[in-house]
């Protein structure tokens, strides 16, 4: 039996591994009022021969880690979609982001009780990458929660 192997949508996905340092800012918001800068650490793991990557998020603000989140990628072939399954600290049920590859940008974006979110990672910088998160109230006027960059570490 020919075991499967990962397509190139797939392999678009490898450009995040690796384990990542970084300085972000948090936009003021209703889970943050004050907002402030925060470091971070991201380590990101191709699993399953290449078809998934683990990611391992860890936040700290004053030298303390504050919030730490997990999420898993992967490539829907049915719906030609990416997604990825978050999972965090918060301890809300975990999150479900869908979306596309273009280039070395990755853009997701969810829905759930809390309202809607899209998150973008931008790989253009060669040894290190730019993240956004933004947060829609109602989908179509978006506003920032979270930015950072970061740089590779391995």
């Amino acid at each position: 039996m020919t075991m499967p192997r990962p397509t190139e949508a797939h392999d678009a996905l490898q450009m995040m591994v690796g384990a990542w340092d970084g300085d972000e800012t948090i936009h003021p918001s209703p889970f943050d009022p004050a907002g402030g800068s925060a470091t971070a650490s991201v380590v990101n793991t191709r699993a399953l021969d290449g078809f998934a990557i683990v990611q391992d998020y860890t936040q700290s603000r004053s030298g303390k880690a504050n919030f730490t989140g997990h999420g898993v990628l992967w490539f829907d072939g049915g719906a030609r979609q990416y997604v990825m399954t978050w999972w965090d600290s918060w301890g809300l049920p975990p999150t479900e982001f869908r979306g596309t590859v273009t280039g070395t940008v990755l853009e997701l974006r969810s829905q759930s009780a809390q309202g809607y979110a899209r998150a973008i990672w931008d790989f253009a910088g060669g040894a290190g990458y730019a993240y956004r998160m933004e947060v829609s109230p109602e989908g179509t006027t978006w506003f920032p929660f979270l930015e950072g960059r970061y740089r590779r570490v391995t």
